[in-house]
């Protein structure tokens, strides 16, 4: 008997078979979990593709999380086949690189703005939209990072987004607590993606965390989705609001 058999569950921002919610997904299907996986657009479908049949998926849409109709649209597709939900992984993050790569006080209004929504407000419309789906409790899982507790070399407006991100988690967690829906993130250390590609000198930050980290190692996708696992299966049912590190013990280094 896996974690999540029985379990039907949405996997919103895989980008290849490599991304962090890509080894959240392996190890939901691992587990018994039944999936929904949506990718971004055209352009990224054959590098998505490949991952959502070897989850075998049994739907499979476009996301482009701004896009409110094709958010309608997928959530149509879920009750349409499902009639509810149980868990949700939102791994989205974005911001102009111009702004990324930019000192924070120097952010520009609209990148600002784009980063907040792409990376907080969807897991928020998510949210809204997966509630009346999740009328026996659910969980709502999101992706963080160590920046949004302490400031990190070159991780630049991305860590008062991701900052908000972790507050989002705690309000929503209060607010969805009573309905059994539990909210949480994950807080992975840094990983060679290519989301995580987009930061300015991740290679010295990918050093350091090896060298300062307890265990003295990076983690994995595969250690990321099996903390994944557990946090959306039944057997984390009274952990809500959680940021939930998996960085070889790298936050607790002061």
């Amino acid at each position: 008997m896996g974690l999540l058999d029985g379990k039907r569950g949405l996997v919103v921002g895989i980008a290849n078979e490599r991304s962090i919610a890509s080894g959240c997904a392996q190890a939901f299907h691992r587990e018994g979990a039944e999936l929904a996986v949506t990718y971004l657009n055209e352009k990224a479908r054959p590098f998505v593709q490949p991952v959502a049949e070897a989850l075998d998926a049994e739907i499979f849409m476009p996301l482009d999380v701004t896009a409110d109709a094709e958010m309608d649209a997928l959530f149509e597709a879920i009750a349409s086949s499902w009639g509810r939900l149980d868990f949700i992984l939102h791994s989205v993050a974005y911001c102009p690189k111009e702004d990324l790569h930019g000192n924070v006080l120097d952010c520009s209004r609209e990148g600002f703005s784009a980063a907040m929504d792409i990376s907080v407000h969807s897991f928020m419309r998510l949210a809204r939209r997966a509630r009346p789906l999740m009328q026996n409790g659910g969980c709502l899982l999101t992706v963080s990072y160590y920046g949004a507790e302490k400031v990190v070399d070159h991780y630049n407006v991305m860590g008062p987004v991701k900052a908000a991100l972790e507050s989002t988690v705690k309000y929503m967690a209060a607010e969805l607590g009573p309905e059994g829906i539990r909210v949480n993130a994950l807080s992975p250390g840094p990983l060679m993606t290519r989301a995580a590609s987009g930061i300015a000198h991740f290679d010295a930050l990918i050093d350091e965390a090896r060298a300062r980290a307890p265990q003295q190692r990076l983690v994995t996708i595969e250690d990321v989705g099996n903390m994944a696992a557990g946090l959306v299966s039944d057997a984390a049912r009274n952990v809500t609001g959680n940021i939930s590190y998996v960085d070889a013990g790298y936050h607790v280094m002061s």
